[in-house]
């Protein structure tokens, strides 16, 4: 009987082991696909950065001088600054109306259902349509809204927003919030209906307001919801690249670049070592922030 146990052990070990084996063969496909279009991408990106090469011919040896040159050309600190303008307002924006949205859509008004689909329409439209479709009404050549105006004899009201650098900044903005928003209100919608009612009846219970509510309880339980929308939406806004090239082109001049345009254009100018330096640079200025917020919001989702 010991034997027949001590026989029915190692079967089971066995079994066990070509399970596991089993499993780790199953994986290999993903992480050959991983590494073939994910982690080779990056460290070929990486080997370019040290490189000056055209995209054709030689490839020589340059060290740091590419991050050396990025913080001597004034196009790309423009262009830095332009992303980090995308990144702060376009990701705070993004969360506190996607939040306010949401915490009104969950409170069940009549027509809250019809309100949340629009909303949500222009997330699923392309970025780079939903730049064309904006250009053609903010154009100072026969755009709807300068037509519109001067039909109305209104004409004094109408500016050319998208050749004044700073207005077409806001202008991006304004636009990436209007179109990306439904998606976050959708997170937080979810998020909020996670929440029990006992909690709530709780709150009640002790008193608290509706703004104690919301900051010492229902932001607190956010935090899932929190994290997926800030960290999406700083990497986002900071590589934002359709709009731009559909609703400015980069343009007046330079002024609205963001480093994801300026990559593309000097990549396509056979700069491939410099782009490659900038696309480094990139990286690592989204990847600060965002495991900034990962941290804080996993803290505060661990203290709710």
């Amino acid at each position: 009987a010991e034997n027949f146990m001590r026989e029915g052990d190692c079967m089971k070990k066995r079994m066990l082991r070509v399970k596991r084996n089993l499993h780790m063969l199953m994986l290999l496909p993903a992480c050959a696909l991983f590494f073939v279009f994910f982690l080779f991408p990056i460290l070929q990106g990486i080997l370019l950065s040290f490189t000056n090469w055209d995209g054709f011919g030689r490839m020589d040896f340059v060290g740091l001088e590419n991050f050396f040159d990025f913080f001597k050309d004034d196009r790309a600190l423009n262009a830095m600054k332009n992303t980090l303008i995308f990144g702060v307002f376009g990701a705070v924006s993004l969360n506190l109306f996607g939040l306010i949205y949401a915490l009104i859509l969950d409170e069940g008004l009549k027509g809250s259902g019809l309100v949340r689909t629009l909303v949500y329409l222009p997330n699923i439209i392309s970025p780079l349509i939903m730049g064309y479709i904006w250009v053609l009404i903010l154009s100072s050549e026969g755009g709807v809204l300068k037509t519109t105006l001067e039909g109305l004899g209104l004409p004094q009201l109408y500016s050319d927003w998208l050749a004044d650098p700073k207005a077409a900044i806001v202008v991006i903005l304004i636009i990436n919030l209007w179109q990306a928003i439904g998606g976050d209100m959708m997170i937080y919608i979810s998020g909020l209906q996670t929440i029990s009612d006992s909690v709530h009846e709780a709150a009640l219970i002790d008193g608290a307001s509706y703004l104690k509510e919301l900051i010492f309880i229902k932001i607190p339980l956010l935090g899932p919801s929190l994290r997926v929308n800030i960290i999406t939406n700083i990497i986002g806004c900071m590589s934002i690249f359709d709009i731009i090239m559909s609703l400015t082109g980069g343009g007046p001049g330079f002024f609205t670049e963001s480093l994801s345009v300026f990559i593309y254009r000097q990549s396509s100018a056979g700069n491939a070592g410099y782009s490659s330096a900038v696309a480094v640079l990139l990286f690592l200025t989204i990847l600060v922030p965002v495991t900034i917020s990962f941290m804080a919001t996993k803290k505060m989702e661990d203290n709710a």
